[in-house]
């Protein structure tokens, strides 16, 4: 699975400058995802909309844009402008009667990885990509296996610790990125005019 990210982000460059994903696992039935889409644009309902080359657009009209996947039960929010990582009351409040997996990183090597459930932070490992690790956890094993990737990859090996995370993630929930619904024509995407991210 780390191959598969490897190639997206290979394909997709400007993927690695800076992007922050986020894996929401309702526990409630009653969560939809314009529940979640509400909470991500600041208690807004935000706008859906298909563009050509959504990230040009993006870059041009200065947007922040969300692409939204759907595996079983669970959304995943890829954010692919800034980078930020989710804040701690973000967190909490997508974590209420949910599962959240989110990492993080921008062009300057800042990194993050984080689970948070029943409205609080569980784990969060910082700085992971450039290998200098700050551990921070309330709900040990989390990471064991995210770890166990990383041990298995050169310190140097950027693209493959970013690839680990997100592999770690769809391991984790089911819920994955997929190549061509990021750039072309007629891509449906979400424009935050609030964004809590």
């Amino acid at each position: 699975m780390i191959d598969h990210y490897r190639a997206l982000f290979e394909r997709h460059q400007w993927l690695k400058d800076s992007l922050c994903w986020t894996v929401v696992q309702p526990l409630d039935e009653g969560i939809t995802l314009d529940d979640l889409l509400w909470r991500l644009n600041g208690g807004h309902d935000p706008e859906e909309r298909v563009m050509d080359y959504p990230m040009e657009v993006a870059m041009d009209e200065d947007l922040t844009l969300l692409y939204v996947f759907e595996g079983d039960g669970a959304y995943g929010f890829l954010e692919c402008r800034y980078g930020d990582p989710l804040s701690e009351e973000l967190l909490s409040a997508l974590s209420e009667d949910a599962r959240v997996w989110t990492t993080s990183w921008q062009f300057n090597g800042t990194s993050t990885i984080a689970y948070a459930g029943g409205g609080r932070v569980r784990a969060r490992i910082r700085n992971y990509v450039l290998g200098d690790q700050v551990d921070e956890e309330t709900t040990p094993g989390v990471f064991t296996g995210f770890h166990a990737m990383l041990d298995d990859l050169d310190g140097q090996d950027f693209d493959g610790r970013c690839s680990a995370a997100f592999a770690f993630i769809e391991a984790a929930t089911g819920v994955g990125v997929e190549s061509d619904r990021l750039d072309g024509e007629e891509k449906s995407v979400i424009v935050l005019d609030t964004p809590a991210i």
